[in-house]
């Protein structure tokens, strides 16, 4: 796709955030897999992960999974890729907050989100 902002400080702002919306969330959805980063489990409100049918690590390869596929929406569609990668780590961080306290870590996921949310409004005079 050829990127149409005629500013060249927007346009390197946006292919920053958009290639950091792709690798990202691939990354950390590939790892979710292997636990070569951290244990994933961990973040998992105890009181959900007694809910679920399955294994908390099964639940962590469905978000893998998910994260995986949003990394590729940001690569082909980045407006509406942008907008889901910002309300997944919304919703991440909302649930690292309840129940137990991982605040640094959702704080820095809202950070992102913020920053997901600026790549797909870029996103509208970039395509």
């Amino acid at each position: 796709m050829e990127n149409k902002i005629n500013n060249p400080i927007l346009s390197q702002v946006f292919n920053l955030l958009k290639y950091t919306f792709i690798i990202v969330p691939i990354v950390a959805g590939a790892d979710k897999f292997t636990n070569l980063l951290t244990q994933w489990d961990q973040y998992i409100n105890p009181s959900v992960a007694n809910l679920l049918p399955f294994s908390p690590s099964v639940f962590m390869m469905v978000v893998g999974v998910i994260e995986i596929v949003a990394g590729v929406i940001v690569l082909k569609k980045s407006e509406i890729g942008g907008y889901i990668v910002a309300a997944w780590l919304t919703v991440i961080a909302l649930s690292l907050l309840v129940g137990f306290n991982y605040v640094d870590v959702a704080v820095r996921d809202l950070v992102m989100a913020i920053a997901a949310y600026c790549m797909a409004r870029l996103s509208k005079i970039a395509a």
